[in-house]
């Protein structure tokens, strides 16, 4: 009886917190975020096509 009684004390110190974890995306965040990093690289690749085509070539 007195290893039934520590192993229930041990169960009882025994703290688990549990968390459910859920992703909470808003569909319409995810889409202002891709199109402003795509403007981001269209804005990069038109000032590297100028800085090719326009100042490397005239050095």
């Amino acid at each position: 009886m007195a290893d039934y009684e520590k192993k229930e004390q041990i169960d009882q110190d025994v703290n688990v917190k549990k968390e459910n974890i859920s992703r909470n995306e808003n569909p319409s965040l995810v889409g202002a975020t891709f199109i402003k990093y795509a403007a981001y690289i269209i804005i990069l690749v038109i000032v590297l096509y100028f800085v090719l085509n326009y100042i490397f070539p005239r050095i």
